[in-house]
This record gives structure tokens, C-alpha cells and sequence, in this order.
């Protein structure tokens, strides 16, 4: 089955993947299974996190940095592997993607995202709040992210970040 799709602003397939595309994702990254993670990005991709000052300021300081499918191919090993935590599960709540343009084969969206955390001896809290700012690309396989820039609203993170936002 060929997922290529005519990028379009007004075409209702771009918007129906891209909603898919954002769906998954949320699905991945909260269900516990990372090796899905990576496949939602190209092989040469950029995964930042950072503080929204940061970036209104073009200051390039990240709280997580990422270039490539391989090095988010390493964060999941680390993740399973060496680091160590208490664990907590997280949900994700997105906002529907918002297509601020179409150029050149690629998508630039916007979406807003809250995420929780929920340790299993406590109740649930706001982990993590913001905006997606991404750059997505079809491939045969479906659209992919060429770049997501998951911009958090607070400058205080609550411990340490393990997990993709």
C-alpha cells in the first residue's frame, strides 16, 4: 500500500494523516513500548526539548538533544538498558495539529500538549506542558517527523525527564 499523499493545506487526506501521525505517536510513547518511538522520525531528524525562553530567544541550549534516528535509537536503549528511575507512566493529551504551511514536501505544524505523570504509589500530576513545532515529511511508510521541537511552557521540570515527550 503506497501512504504517499499530495501535500496539500486544504486536502482533507494530508489532515486525516497528520492527525494519525500525532494519535500514534501519543499512543507509543505512553504505551511503554520505545523501540515504536524512533520509527515515527526520519533517519536524519532532530528531536529537541526545550524551554520556551530558549527558543523565543534563540538560545540553542536543550534540555534533550537529538540528530539523527540513531541517536534516538540510543536514548531508547538507555532507557531499557542504563538508566535508572522509579518508574511512573505518562498519558499525553494533544491539542489537534494546526498546518501553519506546506513547502517544499514538507508539513510545518503546530500542536499543544500536556503530559502527566503517574508514579504507582501516587496520584497523577502535570509533567510537562507545550507545543509540538514540527517539520514532517511523506515516505512510503507514511508521514515522518524530519523535526519536532517539543517547546515546554514551565522552565522547572520536576526531576529528570527519562521519557519522550
Amino acid at each position: 500500500m503506497n501512504h504517499m499523499i499530495k501535500l496539500n493545506m486544504e486536502n482533507f487526506e494530508t489532515h486525516m494523516a497528520l492527525g494519525r501521525l500525532y494519535a500514534d505517536y501519543a499512543q507509543a510513547v505512553d504505551s511503554g513500548q520505545w523501540d515504536l518511538w524512533p520509527e515515527f522520525f526520519t533517519e536524519q531528524c532532530v528531536y529537541k526539548l526545550i524551554p520556551r525562553e530558549n527558543h523565543e530567544r534563540g538560545f540553542p541550549l536543550c534540555t534533550l538533544s537529538f540528530t539523527s534516528k540513531g541517536m534516538l535509537k540510543d536514548r531508547v536503549y538507555g532507557i531499557q538498558e542504563t538508566l535508572y528511575h522509579d518508574p511512573y507512566y505518562q498519558r499525553h493529551v494533544v491539542g489537534a495539529p494546526v498546518v501553519r504551511k506546506v513547502e517544499a514536501g514538507c508539513i510545518h505544524s503546530e500542536a499543544n500538549y500536556a503530559v502527566f505523570r503517574t508514579k504507582l504509589d501516587k496520584a497523577s500530576t502535570v509533567f510537562n506542558v507545550g507545543r509540538y513545532i514540527d517539520t514532517i515529511v511523506p515516505t512510503p511508510e507514511g508521514l515522518k517527523f524530519a523535526e519536532r521541537l517539543c517547546v515546554y511552557d514551565s522552565e522547572m521540570i520536576p526531576n529528570a525527564i527519562i521519557y519522550p515527550i
